[in-house]
């Protein structure tokens, strides 16, 4: 895992996280839980690590989902028994000085989508993590971008 420092105005400066960090183990911990309780279409506990004002972006232009927004959307699909599977590959955790910000981006293995990344921000409220803000997106390599970006321009022409 990658940790790199990034200069925070606001907060004052970053906290290098290292791998002996407590604040990322419970960071890293939380993510993952959230992963695998999409996984398991564990509704429920899915949804507790959002905070009440967490906002969800995902890859399509018009999927911008407050958590009550995206939970109606979600929840048929967490009742057909299986949600969505993404498996953090990589992932780089920054800690503001207060300690109860962070910022993270992860590389995604994901057997629907393919490779993605995620990135967002989780704050630390009443001693635990909760994610504020979720994007998920699919990278896309340069070389095809072109091509990507004349099928993207055709699909918003049709009536």
């Amino acid at each position: 895992m990658r940790i790199l420092p990034v200069p925070c105005l606001i907060l004052g400066a970053p906290i290098l996280l290292t791998a002996q960090s407590t604040a990322e183990k419970a960071i890293t911990a939380v993510l993952d839980d959230w992963h695998l309780a999409a996984a398991q279409a564990d509704e429920s506990r899915y949804f507790n690590h959002l905070a009440e004002g967490a906002v969800f972006l995902g890859t399509d232009p018009t999927e911008r989902w407050t958590k009550a927004a995206f939970r109606v959307w979600a929840h048929p699909i967490f009742q057909r028994g299986r949600a969505w599977s993404f498996k953090a590959a990589r992932r780089t955790i920054i800690l503001a000085a207060d300690g109860r910000t962070a910022w993270f981006d992860e590389d995604l293995d994901t057997p629907n989508l393919g490779p993605c990344r995620g990135s967002g921000v989780l704050t630390r409220e009443k001693d635990r993590w909760q994610v504020q803000q979720y994007n998920l997106s699919v990278p896309i390599p340069n070389a095809l971008m072109n091509a990507v970006k004349g099928q993207i321009e055709a699909l918003a022409k049709k009536p």
